[in-house]
C-alpha cells in the first residue's frame, strides 16, 4: 500500500509535506520564541518531515490572549490607604522584586496583609476545611488536581454543602490534572446551584483545546475576607492521609492570607473564569480592612503574558540578593536564565542553597535536574536533597526579609506553559518561619558535592544528559 501510494501519489504527497513544513519554518521565524526554542523546533522540522512539524504545532508554545479585569487600584487610593506609594515601602533588592512583579502584572503589592504559613498537612488540611465551612456568602476556588481519593471526595462534599446552604459556589479544576476527579461529586454542586468548569478542555474540537497548556493554579477565596493559595493540591498525598498509611506523601507549603491581597486572588480567579467560560464574573467591592503587618505582592502567571512573571521573579529575587537565596523546588529544571542568574549570585558572595527531593515522583526530572550539578556546585552554590518523602514545596528566602511562597516551580515548563500564582511577602516574621523549615528539612537531607559527582558512572552522566534534552518537557 504504501509503495503504491509513493508511486501513485507522489508529487501530491511531497508537496504537501514541503508545505506544511515550509508553514512550521515561517511560523517559527515570525513568532521568535528565542534562538535556542527556535533552532530546536527548526531541527525537529528538518530531521523529520511533516511529523516534527506537526509536533511543533501541537506542541510548540501558543499564542494566548486573555481578558484583563483588574481594577488597576490607583497610586493616590494606595497611598490614602496605606501612608505612602509602595516604592517607599521596600528596601533595596526587596522594593526591585516587588516592582518587577508589579509591572508584569498590573497588580500593586499592598500592605496591611496577615500572612500565615501552613506546612502540616494535616492541620492545613483541617483549617481549609474549617473555613470552608464557615463560608457565608461565597466560596471560589481553582485548582490543578483534586485527587479521587478521601481527601478529595471531602473537598467536592463541603462545597456541594455549602451551595445547598446557599453560599455562591464556583469550582474551576484544571482538566487534565483532575481528570479522574469524581464526577458524581461535581454533578452535586451543579444541582445545589454551585458551578463547576473545566480549564482547557481535553477535547480537539474545542476551541481552547490544548494538551500541554495546563493551569497548575491552586487557590481557594471565602467570603473576600480570606485565601488561600500555594504549593498543596487536593488529595490524600497532600493532607497527611497518605503518610498515615504509610504510602507515598508529598511535603508541601500552603499560606492562608488576609487583608487587601485577597482583593487581588479573587480578580485572578475572576479572569480565569472568563477565559474558562466566556463570561464576566463581577467583582465584589475592594476590601480595604487592614489585617495583618505584611507586604503582599500576588503574581499570575502564565503563557498568556509576554514576560512571564514567575520566571521574572526567580530572576530578579536571585539577581538582587545581597546575603542569602534559599531555594525549595521539587521540580528544578533550570533554564539558562535562571542558571546564570543562580551562578551570577554565588560568584557575588551570596550564600546559595537549593532543596530538592531526593526522589521525584516524574522519571526524568531528577536525572535532568541532576545534569546542572556540577556547573552549580562548581560555582559555590550548595545543592541538597531530601530524603524521607517528596518534596513538593515552592519557596524562595531572600535576605531573610522577602519569601515567596507559589505554584510555579523552577522549570521550563512552569515559566513557559503553566498557568501559576504565588505571593511575594515582605514580613521578616515569614521569612524567619521559612528559613527555619528550610534549616530543618537541610537536616534530613544529604548535601550533593562535587566529589561525589565525579564519582558517577559514565552511564549516570549519560542518562542524566539524556534527560535533559527532554527539559522543555517536563
Amino acid at each position: 500500500m504504501i509503495n503504491y501510494l509513493l508511486s501513485h501519489w507522489s508529487w501530491p504527497f511531497w508537496t504537501t509535506i514541503v508545505v506544511i513544513d515550509l508553514i512550521a519554518i515561517v511560523s517559527l521565524l515570525y513568532r521568535g520564541q528565542g534562538v535556542e526554542r527556535t533552532l530546536a523546533w527548526l531541527s525537529a522540522v528538518i530531521a523529520f518531515p511533516a511529523l516534527g512539524a506537526i509536533a511543533y504545532f501541537l506542541l510548540a508554545d501558543p499564542i494566548i490572549k486573555r481578558t484583563t479585569v483588574r481594577r488597576r487600584r490607583q497610586q493616590a487610593v494606595a497611598v490614602r490607604q496605606f501612608g505612602a506609594p509602595f516604592a517607599a515601602a521596600g528596601t533595596g533588592g526587596q522594593s526591585a522584586v516587588m516592582t518587577a512583579a508589579a509591572r508584569t502584572t498590573s497588580l500593586e503589592p499592598t500592605t496591611g496583609n496577615l500572612v500565615e504559613v501552613l506546612t502540616d498537612d494535616e492541620s492545613a488540611f483541617a483549617r481549609v476545611e474549617a473555613e470552608l465551612r464557615g463560608a457565608r456568602e461565597r466560596i471560589w476556588a481553582e485548582y490543578y488536581l483534586i485527587r479521587r481519593d478521601e481527601t478529595g471526595h471531602r473537598f467536592l462534599d463541603i462545597l456541594a454543602e455549602k451551595a445547598r446552604a446557599g453560599v455562591e459556589v464556583r469550582l474551576i479544576y484544571d482538566a487534565l490534572g483532575s481528570f479522574r476527579l469524581s464526577r458524581p461529586r461535581l454533578k452535586a454542586i451543579i444541582a445545589a446551584g454551585g458551578w463547576c468548569v473545566e480549564f482547557l478542555p481535553l477535547n480537539p474540537l474545542r476551541k481552547r483545546w490544548s494538551v500541554h497548556l495546563r493551569n497548575h493554579r491552586k487557590l481557594i477565596v471565602i467570603d473576600g475576607q480570606a485565601a488561600f493559595t500555594g504549593g498543596m493540591n487536593v488529595g490524600d498525598e497532600y493532607s497527611g492521609r497518605a503518610r498515615r498509611r504509610g504510602t507515598e506523601h508529598f511535603i508541601d507549603t500552603h499560606l492562608r492570607l488576609a487583608g487587601p491581597c485577597v482583593d487581588d486572588l479573587e480578580e485572578v480567579f475572576a479572569e480565569d473564569w472568563h477565559f474558562a467560560t466566556g463570561k464576566t464574573l463581577p467583582l465584589p467591592e475592594v476590601s480595604t480592612s487592614s489585617q495583618g503587618e505584611a507586604t503582599v505582592a500576588i503574581v499570575p502567571s502564565g503563557p498568556d503574558q509576554r514576560r512571564n512573571a514567575s520566571h521574572l521573579n526567580y530572576f530578579v529575587g536571585i539577581s538582587s540578593a545581597r546575603e542569602s537565596v534559599w531555594l525549595t523546588t521539587p521540580y528544578f529544571v533550570p533554564d539558562e536564565v535562571i542558571l546564570c542568574a543562580l551562578i551570577g549570585a554565588a560568584l557575588k558572595g551570596v550564600d546559595v542553597r537549593i532543596l530538592v527531593p531526593a526522589k521525584s515522583d516524574v522519571l526524568l526530572v531528577g536525572p535532568a535536574g541532576r545534569s546542572y550539578y556540577q556547573q552549580l556546585l562548581a560555582a559555590g552554590i550548595r545543592i541538597f536533597e531530601y530524603l524521607p518523602s517528596m518534596l513538593h514545596a515552592k519557596t524562595m528566602v531572600i535576605d531573610a526579609q522577602l519569601a515567596l511562597v507559589g505554584s510555579a516551580n523552577i522549570d521550563i515548563r512552569s515559566f513557559r506553559l503553566n498557568f501559576e500564582v504565588g505571593a511575594l511577602i515582605e514580613d521578616p516574621r515569614v521569612a524567619a518561619t521559612l528559613r527555619d523549615r528550610f534549616a530543618g528539612q537541610l537536616k534530613e537531607s544529604r548535601e550533593i558535592t562535587l566529589p561525589m559527582i565525579r564519582s558517577w558512572s559514565f552511564m549516570k552522566r549519560l542518562q542524566h544528559g539524556a534527560a535533559r534534552l527532554f527539559s522543555s518537557f517536563l
